[in-house]
């Protein structure tokens, strides 16, 4: 029986027995029972609680099953909730008979004539209050990121609240969606319980959070101090640590004794790290740290380690123009310059060698620990082909090479891969007056040429292509003596004399005391390309220079002056008056 039914027993006058009739019969008797009757109806209603719809009500469980749970709330009737709002995560009902709940009452009668409760709504109605209350208070919510929307977040704090993406950190946040799922803490910055609408800001909490680091971390900071701190941020040139309220950099070069390409080689953003304070300006907040400077510099004593002459294994860490760099170990490294890269070859670049990675052996060249500079070598390690040039190629020897360059000054051949050879001009012909080499020899050229000249230590090889023909002048020589009349063409006249083409590639000089002599009626005209006689007067084969004579054709009693001679054509190795003492002698 409902309480319902009990109103209607009272409320019925044929159910009333015997107090009915006696009203019928005394009318004092039933203006006392008509008052009786509707003191107990008020009496009946009073003991009913005094509720309204929407308001948050105090129920107790009267019975549970699979499906619902009945609850009494004081009022007439009792309200049937489903199960599913007693349900926890893992499925189970979390309440039992006897126990009190908060209930929301949605109506107060339901077309089976029972009340409208709702447990969900009125936790949701309690959330509300709470957060009513955390708004005015200033206090803390934890919710958790349900998605992104337009303008920022969704969060779940019992109820949907908005996050805007300028209120998630005190930084821009690039990737809102990697957010989802996480709870934050959050101060609640603007809340409306009719229109539903609640706004969180966690940039307010992390600046109130971080004014008050920040007071505690400059009160205590300072220059070589140990902190703990947190990467924040991650640039080209360095990190940004967290160290509770003020951010210091940790610049790239202070990271590492070793090479570090990127900060992120090292540090990822969120990482814990210990830091070293090096520089600390406490008028503009700046502060450098380090993180090397925790760890041994390992180029202390490096030059015990690492010795001149020492073979050394290490890695291609890096290539540049001018060489290789080679780490020997964490932090140390040396460079094998392109010069030292091979005995032979002409190594451009050092890419034509190595590659990043290689695994290398070279040799310790020189080691400077101040400069923090190892100078290594790659071509010192292997056998120097330069040195066994001569047991090849003795001194007088004649080789086959290419003609791989020419220049102003020379040609210089290819003897073997990586080595030249180097024609010079004043060797590639006896006679002939050369301009350049290419009216010798041309690119490409394969040519037989005399060794004349072997330097190891400065890698030079000196050939010759003129020592392999026949030496005119030595012919010309053993054909021409001194006193002896010969013919020959002027090819150029000097203010001192005049160079006379005796045979092809050999010239003399006339020098101009030569000429005539000075009482001579006929006077001697030189022109170019005019044929003339004349006396060799001078013979110098180690010089290779002939001196000539009109005057002495001219004149038995010969007398010349040789100093004027000299001093335009050099000393005479043999004159006519020598000729003439050896025929008296």
């Amino acid at each position: 029986m409902t309480k319902g039914e009990d109103v209607e027993k009272v409320a019925d006058p044929k159910k009333t027995g015997p107090a009915m009739m006696i009203m019928a019969h005394d009318d004092d008797e039933d203006r006392s029972g008509q008052e009786e009757y509707e003191q107990l109806l008020q009496m009946y209603e009073g003991s009913f609680r005094n509720i309204a719809e929407g308001e948050v009500i105090t129920g107790t469980v009267l019975k549970v099953s699979s499906s619902d749970v009945v609850v009494d709330v004081g009022y007439k009737s009792e309200g049937i909730i489903a199960i599913q709002e007693f349900l926890d995560e893992q499925g189970k009902c979390i309440v039992q008979q006897g126990d009190t709940v908060a209930v929301l009452l949605e109506r107060t009668e339901d077309r089976n004539g029972h009340i409208v409760l709702s447990r969900e709504k009125a936790e949701k109605m309690k959330i509300w209050d709470e957060v009513e209350k955390a708004y005015d208070d200033r206090k803390v919510v934890i919710g958790r990121v349900i998605e992104r929307i337009k303008g920022g977040l969704a969060v779940d704090i019992g109820v949907r609240a908005f996050l805007p993406g300028s209120q998630v950190d005190v930084r821009p946040v690039r990737n809102l969606d990697a957010l989802r799922g996480q709870e934050l803490r959050m101060r609640v910055i603007k809340v409306n319980k009719k229109r539903g609408n609640i706004v969180l800001s966690r940039k307010a909490l992390l600046e109130e959070e971080n004014a008050e680091k920040k007071t505690h971390t400059l009160a205590t900071l300072e220059e070589g101090k140990l902190l703990h701190g947190v990467v924040k941020n991650i640039t080209d040139y360095g990190a940004f640590i967290d160290l509770g309220g003020i951010d210091g950099l940790l610049h790239v070069t202070d990271m590492s004794w070793g090479r570090a390409a990127h900060p992120s080689d090292l540090f990822k953003v969120n990482d814990e790290v210990d830091v070293v304070v090096l520089k600390f300006d406490r008028t503009t907040e700046r502060v450098s740290l380090g993180y090397k400077q925790l760890h041994v510099d390992p180029w202390t004593a490096v030059d015990e380690r690492y010795q001149s002459g020492e073979r050394v294994n290490g890695k291609v860490v890096s290539l540049t123009d001018y060489g290789a760099f080679i780490e020997l170990e964490p932090g140390v490294e040396g460079l094998i310059h392109v010069s030292e890269m091979s005995w032979s070859k002409r190594v451009k670049h050092p890419s034509k060698v190595l590659n990043v990675g290689d695994a290398v052996e070279s040799m310790v060249l020189s080691v400077d620990p101040q400069a923090r500079r190892i100078s290594l070598g790659l071509k010192q390690v292997e056998s120097n082909p330069w040195h066994q040039l001569t047991d090849k190629y003795p001194i007088g020897s004649t080789l086959t090479g290419k003609v791989r360059n020419l220049t102003e000054f020379g040609a210089f051949v290819e003897v073997e891969e990586g080595i030249d050879g180097l024609i010079h001009i004043s060797d590639m012909s006896w006679s002939k007056r050369l301009n350049h080499p290419s009216e010798v020899l041309k690119k490409g050229d394969e040519v037989e040429a005399m060794v004349l000249n072997i330097d190891p230590d400065n890698q030079r090889l000196s050939l010759g292509l003129k020592q392999l023909a026949t030496d005119i002048w030595d012919e010309f020589f053993e054909n021409h003596k001194v006193g002896s009349v010969i013919e020959g063409k002027v090819v150029r006249i000097t203010n001192f004399g005049a160079f006379v083409e005796l045979v092809e590639g050999i010239e003399g000089l006339i020098h101009v005391s030569e000429f005539d002599d000075e009482g001579s009626r006929e006077k001697v005209e030189l022109k170019v390309d005019a044929m003339t006689s004349m006396k060799i007067i001078k013979l110098s084969p180690s010089e290779r220079k002939i001196g000539l004579s009109i005057r002495a054709l001219k004149s038995d009693d010969y007398d010349t002056d040789w100093e004027t001679i000299d001093a335009a054509s050099g000393t005479p190795a043999v004159t006519l008056g020598d000729h003439f003492k050896k025929q008296t002698e």
